[in-house]
């Protein structure tokens, strides 16, 4: 009996192997835990969530208050399972980069901001990074999506 020992296709399917399925579960775990914790804070805080992007100057925030919740908590979860992933990881990344411009833009604040906000900011771009290694490749086997 042949063993699976790299990722590829076999007549249009594709196949993993258990320890790239692990490593992808354990990377959805991960990045899942930076996003769910953040949803669930911002659905019991609502007001100050607001008052948060009202004072950057965003437009209607009480709808990008419910936006946020609904990407990190509900998509969140979808990532989390590994259902419709490839999506998840899309909505999640670009909600990444759209947070890293709009509240740490290390361009525009005061001197002794600029390395907190940087760090922040390109911290937002490589968590972006392996969101679309994700939309990529897929959940693995260990998903709802199981690819």
């Amino acid at each position: 009996m042949a063993s699976i020992t790299s990722t590829g296709t076999r007549a249009g399917a594709t196949y993993t192997t258990p320890t790239h399925d692990l490593g992808l579960l354990v990377g959805r775990i991960l990045i899942a835990l930076l996003f769910i914790p953040a949803g669930f804070g911002k659905l019991m805080g609502f007001a100050g969530t607001v008052g948060y992007i009202t004072s950057v100057g965003l437009p209607l925030p009480q709808v990008a208050a419910a936006i946020a919740v609904l990407v990190e908590l509900g998509v969140g979860i979808l990532f989390l399972v590994g259902f419709k992933t490839r999506w998840a990881a899309i909505i999640l990344a670009l909600f990444t980069v759209a947070s890293a411009i709009f509240f740490h833009a290390f361009w525009s604040v005061p001197a002794d901001k600029v390395m907190m906000q940087s760090i922040n900011f390109y911290k937002n771009l490589a968590i972006a990074g392996g969101l679309f290694a994700f939309a990529a490749a897929g959940a693995g086997r260990f998903s709802i999506d199981r690819k």
